[in-house]
């Protein structure tokens, strides 16, 4: 009898110990930016008059796949036709099946070019990818719907991850109607990392689009924006837009907690033409418990993939003998080397790249 008014006084303090997660690791991986460019279009055509893009991802569909959960920067919006480049992206219809083919599983898509399109894209991007299953979040029908799915956590193997996405700006075209871009604003950003952690999330990831293009380093407004970012309560800082990667460190939140800051994937693909831009990185990130169940970021890796020319195949940087993957991987190499915290090279990946 004392023994169960001791458990029924100690239990609900510490309702961990009731029921602990039944994993306690798991992989989330993020990409860069999958850009939609004319040549790649034009490159995907088959005989029929479709597009097909899963010859672009088969040599990284078996890392993407080890993945407990992966998440792409999908930079472009689903306008429909007629299909279009630069400047203003509408990327044919399968493109985006081809991605979950080669394992991603979420796409983020508050960018610079959701608008191309004007409104009627954004809503037509949201309605593609709903028809397709594809988990989302950066843009929404209205207001209302924002508020019915923000935040966005997602269950990756008994972790539950909140994910947001803010973009700085939409290349100057303005929403017209009710739609909803989520730019990136303070305020709105610490709100929805305390909304992410009332409704449940374990860790919070904010996705967002930043910085200067074609720049190696980040700015001094990305330095202060990630400080705040961390100091709000986020565990993961994934950075996309300057379309080269830029430096990755893990650091110390203020409450002691491992926080990862990655300032720039980069491309994942496009038909970028200079060697920083025709590479990116991807970053998976260990998700650990400690002996109590608490969830925290454990550690990161990168890996580092190039595009062919013309076939537009996604390869392995350190091993493709084009000039420009040389130049990109050495590029890329001594710039992590340099200015990475605790953010290594990715043995798994050259192993599934084997």
């Amino acid at each position: 009898m004392l023994l169960a008014d001791l458990l029924t006084f100690i239990l609900p303090l510490v309702p961990e110990l009731v029921s602990l997660p039944q994993h306690r690791s798991a992989d989330l991986l993020f990409a860069g930016d999958a850009m939609m460019h004319e040549a790649q279009i034009n490159a995907s055509r088959t005989p029929s008059g479709t597009h097909d893009f899963a010859g672009c991802f088969e040599e990284i569909k078996p890392f993407v796949e080890r993945a407990d959960y992966a998440v792409v920067n999908f930079e472009a919006s689903l306008g429909g036709k007629p299909y279009r480049g630069y400047p203003c992206f509408s990327a044919p219809d399968e493109y985006p099946r081809a991605l979950t083919g080669a394992g991603f599983d979420f796409f983020l898509l508050a960018n610079n070019h959701i608008l191309d399109r004007r409104d009627k894209g954004l809503h037509r991007t949201i309605t593609q990818l709903d028809s397709l299953g594809i988990p989302h979040a950066g843009i929404y029908h209205d207001a209302a719907a924002r508020d019915s799915l923000v935040p966005a956590i997602v269950n990756v193997n008994d972790f539950r991850v909140g994910l947001l996405n803010y973009t700085y700006g939409t290349n100057g075209i303005a929403v017209q109607g009710n739609a909803v871009v989520d730019y990136i604003d303070t305020t709105k950003i610490e709100a929805d990392i305390r909304a992410s952690r009332r409704a449940g999330a374990e860790l919070v990831a904010v996705c967002i689009h930043w910085g200067d293009e074609y720049h190696l380093l980040p700015n001094a407004a990305q330095k202060a924006l990630a400080n705040k970012l961390v100091s709000y309560g986020a565990d993961m800082i994934i950075g996309g837009h300057p379309h080269v990667v830029q430096p990755m460190e893990m650091r110390t939140g203020p409450d002691g907690r491992p926080v990862l800051l990655v300032y720039s994937l980069g491309n994942l693909i496009s038909n970028m033409k200079t060697a920083d831009t025709r590479g990116g990185a991807m970053v998976r990130v260990r998700l650990e418990r400690d002996s109590v169940g608490r969830a925290r970021v454990g550690s990161a890796a990168y890996s580092l993939v190039f595009v062919e020319p013309s076939t537009y195949r996604l390869k392995n940087a350190a091993t493709h003998s084009d000039p420009r993957a040389k130049t990109f991987f050495k590029n890329a190499s001594e710039l992590f080397n340099r200015h990475n915290i605790n953010v290594p090279s990715d043995t798994l990946f050259q192993q599934c790249m084997k």
